[in-house]
C-alpha cells in the first residue's frame, strides 16, 4: 500500500523512514515537510497539495509534534484517507475524541500509536504479570533533552508536555501491562522558570489491589538514559529495562521472543492489519495520566533551562 509521511523530522528520520522501507506491506509514495524529505520520493510543503496529487495514498502517517497534528489528521480524514498517529495522539482529548468521531464517519482506520507498548519484551511483561500479586510498581524514565530533542523548543511550549513527552512511553507500557487500571493520585512537576512544560516529575498512583505504583521522570539526566519499570510482587520481582527491549525475573533475564521486529516495525504490521479488518485504535490511557498529572500537579519553580 502506498503510504505518506507528514512532518521529516528526527522521528520520521531515525524510526518512520526505516521501518517503511523494510516493510512489505508499504511503499513511501510522498512526504509532506516544511524542510524535510526523503531521497527519491515526491516531497511537498502542504498536505491539501499532496493529498490531491496522490489520490492512491490510502494512507497518511503523521509525525508532527501534537499541536499542529490535529488539523492535518482532521484534513487527511475528511478525504478520505486512513490516520496513524505518532505519539501522543493529540494535544488534547477533546482533539483525540473529535478524530475518532470524524475517522467513525469518513469510515477510515484512526491509529493512535504507542511506539514503547510495541517493544520487544512488553507482551512477555504483561503475561507474566496477568497473575501475579502486585505489592509495588516503580517507573524510573530518566534521559537528557539535549541529546533526544536538541534544539527543539516545541517539546517546552504549551502542549509539547515537557518530560512526559518521554514519560508517556513508560505510561503507554504501564496501561499495557498492568492487569487492572490504575489513577494518578499525586504529582509534583518541575518548571523551569523560563519554560511552559515540566522538566522533570514525581507521580503517584492508586492501584485497586493496594499495590505502591509510582514513578519519576528526569529529563536532565547525565548519563545513560534509565527507562526501567520494576514490578515486585508476592511471587517474585521483573524488571523491564530499556524501555521494554530487556527483562528479567528475579535477576535472570527472559529471552527475547522469535521474530520481534522492533517497535516502529512493529506499528507499521498494526497499521496494515488495521487498515484491512478497518476500525479504529485509540487508546488514550496513557494520555489520560498526563492530562491528570497537569490537573493535579503541585507546581514547583527551578532553575530555568537553555540548551
Amino acid at each position: 500500500m502506498d503510504i505518506a509521511l507528514v512532518g521529516i523530522g528526527k522521528i520520521a528520520v531515525d524510526q518512520h523512514v526505516p521501518a517503511i522501507a523494510d516493510s512489505p506491506d508499504w511503499t513511501l509514495a510522498a512526504t509532506v515537510s516544511r524542510r524535510g524529505t526523503v531521497d527519491g520520493v515526491a516531497a511537498y510543503t502542504d498536505l491539501g497539495a499532496m493529498l490531491e496529487a496522490h489520490p492512491e495514498v490510502r494512507v497518511v502517517s503523521l509525525c508532527l509534534p501534537p499541536v499542529p497534528r490535529f488539523d492535518y489528521a482532521r484534513q487527511a480524514i475528511a478525504a478520505g484517507r486512513h490516520v496513524m498517529l505518532e505519539k501522543p495522539p493529540g494535544a488534547t482529548l477533546a482533539e483525540c475524541h473529535a478524530l475518532a468521531a470524524l475517522a467513525a464517519e469518513q469510515r477510515v482506520c484512526l491509529f493512535a500509536t504507542w511506539h514503547s507498548r510495541a517493544a520487544d519484551m512488553v507482551p512477555a511483561a504483561k503475561a507474566w504479570l496477568a497473575d501475579k500479586t502486585l505489592r509495588r510498581l516503580q517507573i524510573t524514565w530518566k534521559e537528557n533533552v539535549r541529546q533526544w530533542h536538541p534544539g527543539q523548543d516545541w517539546v517546552f511550549d504549551p502542549g509539547g508536555l515537557g518530560v512526559f513527552d518521554p514519560g508517556i512511553n513508560a505510561l503507554s507500557i504501564l496501561t499495557e501491562i498492568l492487569p487492572v487500571p490504575v489513577h494518578l493520585t499525586r504529582a509534583r512537576l518541575m518548571f523551569p522558570e523560563n519554560r511552559h512544560t515540566p522538566i522533570a516529575a514525581s507521580c503517584t498512583f492508586h492501584h485497586p489491589g493496594g499495590a505502591e505504583v509510582g514513578m519519576e521522570l528526569d529529563w536532565l539526566e547525565p548519563g545513560a538514559p534509565a527507562w526501567r519499570i520494576e514490578a515486585e510482587t508476592e511471587e517474585g520481582t521483573m524488571v523491564l529495562d530499556k524501555g521494554g527491549a530487556e527483562m528479567t525475573v528475579n535477576g535472570t533475564p527472559v529471552a527475547r521472543p522469535e521474530g520481534a521486529l522492533g517497535e516502529y516495525p512493529t506499528l507499521y504490521a498494526q497499521m496494515a492489519r488495521l487498515v484491512k479488518t478497518g476500525g479504529t485504535d485509540m487508546d488514550l490511557s496513557p494520555l489520560r495520566h498526563v492530562a491528570d498529572a497537569f490537573m493535579l500537579g503541585e507546581r514547583i519553580t527551578v532553575e530555568g533551562f537553555e540548551w
